[in-house]
């Protein structure tokens, strides 16, 4: 059991190293999971608080969105500005980094716009020919 330990940290450390010398692979790591780019371009309409976005992102846990808004935080891509009040509030914003990151999410928003029904389609006519053989 300590030897599989031991496989899977020296594997993650592996893969940490790839990720951090290749600069694609790791901004893809971080803008690529499935909550940051939502967050991203929610927050690309103004500053927001916590429970706006929790709403406004459908589907979305407590814990998910704060683990994502920490993670974006800490590579530079939002703000986080405590407002005192009772109870204090807290409100996430793009940084300048964060800005350029929804312009690009932008590109790929529109592109999934315009061909999201040839991709449903593909999907389908796979689909059903996997299930033919």
């Amino acid at each position: 059991m300590d030897q599989l330990v031991t496989t899977a940290r020296r594997n993650n450390r592996q893969r940490s190293e790839l990720t951090a010398a290749c600069p694609v692979r790791d901004v893809l790591d971080r803008v690529g999971d499935k909550w940051s780019a939502l967050v991203v371009r929610e927050l690309g309409q103004g500053p927001r608080r916590f429970g706006v976005l929790r709403r406004a992102i459908e589907d979305i846990s407590q814990r998910m969105l704060t683990e994502t808004l920490r993670h974006l935080q800490r590579d530079g891509f939002i703000s986080r500005r405590v407002i005192p009040a009772t109870p204090p509030q807290v409100e996430y914003a793009l940084t300048d980094l964060g800005q350029s990151l929804h312009v690009a999410l932008g590109g790929l928003a529109q592109w999934s716009e315009q061909n999201h029904n040839a991709i449903r389609a593909a999907r389908q006519q796979f689909d059903s020919e996997t299930a033919m053989n």
